[in-house]
């Protein structure tokens, strides 16, 4: 397999990198990402609706890209369950990462933020998301982040690359063109438990507060934050300040 002269993140280019990427299977694009990038690289996860897809991956392919895994303090108790389960099928390297504010202490000092729109719910997110986030990018060295984004899970992820450069974060997403029946066919090829809240009608998963099931029309933009937003506050766009190290 050709491959590209790759050394670090600083020298990498989003479209050279997409381009390298594009051809190969979700495994494959791991092992090469791993080979290229060593411990500068590293991975996250939500335990979420299909987060064993991305674990799993990891798990045969590239195990020693350590595994971050943010723990708002909010997350269903299904999840945390969900998240040990899966821990305990996987040998992966998860570290995990906790907002320097209490879920408590952001409660007593502002309230609710995810109900305060937009506004509030970035708050939230910076405080309960990124700055663990960037904490974990510096504390590990890593400035290449794996992730298991899909251009299929909703209208704000339908034209992304498959590498981008988010100020000093190179972002890279294995499983970006896989389809929703891709994932499923995974689920069951390789007897992946699901998720104990996406029998109830959950397609997406965050905190408890602001997580809901999909609704009639099949929306998954209307799960997230009331219909206000659905990325969950970890991706958030680049030119947000604080955002990434």
């Amino acid at each position: 397999m050709d491959s590209l002269p790759l050394e670090t993140p600083a020298t990498l280019d989003p479209d050279e990198l997409s381009a390298a990427l594009a051809p190969l299977g979700a495994g494959q694009r791991l092992r090469f990402l791993h080979d290229r990038l060593g411990s500068r690289l590293v991975a996250t996860t939500s335990f979420g609706i299909q987060a064993a897809v991305m674990l799993h991956l990891i798990h045969r392919h590239a195990p020693d890209i350590p595994v971050v895994f943010i723990d708002t303090g909010f997350l269903f108790p299904e999840t945390y369950q969900y998240a040990e389960d899966l821990l305990a099928r996987f040998d992966l390297d998860v570290r995990i990462y906790q907002p320097r504010v209490s879920a408590a202490r952001i409660q007593a000092l502002w309230g609710n933020l995810w109900e305060n729109g937009k506004e509030g719910a970035d708050k939230y997110g910076l405080l309960t998301k990124v700055e663990p986030m960037n904490r974990a990018l510096r504390e590990l060295g890593a400035d290449a982040w794996i992730s298991g984004l899909r251009r299929s899970q909703s209208a704000t992820r339908a034209e992304r690359a498959f590498a981008e450069q988010q100020k000093r974060t190179f972002k890279v997403y294995p499983i970006l063109d896989w389809a929703d029946a891709q994932v499923d066919h995974y689920f069951r090829e390789h007897r992946l438990p699901p998720h104990p809240l996406a029998a109830q009608g959950y397609v997406t998963m965050g905190d408890w507060h602001s997580t809901r099931p999909v609704t009639a029309d099949g929306a998954a933009e209307a799960t997230r934050f009331s219909g206000t937003k659905y990325e969950c506050g970890l991706h958030l766009d680049s030119g947000t300040p604080d955002f990434q190290i």
